[in-house]
């Protein structure tokens, strides 16, 4: 499974949005009536999804549920949720989040997203229209008496502070990648035959990440200025995360039992 390619982030509303299929800008003229539903399991909508997008100040919370991994041409961070396309290993029964598993604010802040007008010059609130949380006499109204209600004020603040952490995600690759510090990685798992023997070594996925060999060549006065910023703790927190791969597989064999025990059952019945 190649990760280089990576979900886009954020997008001119004419453009896709991963988990948003109608993104709308916000308005009373058109959503007067309408706010958020309480629903059972109202994060499934992210169970397909094997990479979710993840900003710098959560690589701290991130890192002890997943590997994270740098994707696409942008180098976009992203936490692993899953070993192949349409798996999240962290969704029971494909709708219930695993309880105690960091949920990446990119989740969180859905079904409210910022995104750039058409021209291009300012970002808009939007929410996408299509999504099941959306509905008539809802239990977090929109608006009220043509104002906006204390619950969307909140969702947009988390909106804005989200835009501000990926901005600040984004200055931080940049750095990364005008030191030349990024390489690809790949991610192998070696299975265990039947007698106890290992067998041939299976490639998971292959990524962008943080070369350990490249940041020890740093001059010492860019290694202390990386440090004195800030990035040096992240990186490190990164590199750190990468341990995590083994969970993941060993996730993803356990659901695989699972399913083969499964459908041996119902074969039986």
């Amino acid at each position: 499974m190649s990760m280089e390619a990576a979900p886009t982030q954020d997008a001119q509303l004419s453009g896709t949005v991963l988990f948003y299929s109608r993104p709308e800008p916000l308005s009373k003229e058109a959503h007067a009536k309408l706010g958020v539903k309480r629903v059972d399991n109202p994060f499934s909508f992210a169970a397909k999804a094997n990479v979710v997008p993840l900003t710098l100040p959560e690589f701290g919370a991130a890192s002890l549920s997943y590997p994270i991994i740098f994707a696409g041409d942008l180098r976009m961070p992203l936490a692993v949720m899953g070993l192949s396309e349409g798996q999240n290993l962290y969704f029971v029964d494909d709708v219930r989040f695993e309880t105690g598993a960091y949920m990446p604010a990119y989740i969180r802040r859905y079904p409210f997203v910022l995104a750039g007008d058409e021209k291009g010059d300012q970002m808009v609130v939007c929410i996408d229209r299509a999504s099941p949380l959306i509905g008539e006499n809802a239990d977090a109204p929109f608006f009220e008496n043509g104002e906006l209600t204390a619950f969307t004020q909140n969702c947009l603040q988390f909106c804005n502070a989200f835009e501000s952490d990926r901005r600040q995600t984004e200055s931080f690759v940049n750095l990364l990648t005008e030191l030349d510090l990024f390489e690809l990685k790949v991610a192998n798992f070696t299975p265990q035959n039947e007698d106890g023997s290992q067998g041939e070594p299976q490639q998971i996925a292959d990524y962008f990440g943080v070369s350990e060999e490249k940041l020890n060549a740093l001059p010492a006065a860019k290694l202390a200025e990386l440090r004195d910023n800030g990035a040096l703790r992240q990186i490190y927190i990164h590199l750190n995360s990468l341990l995590g791969w083994d969970k993941l597989i060993a996730k993803g064999l356990e659901r695989a039992q699972r399913e083969l025990d499964a459908a041996a059952a119902a074969n039986k019945a």
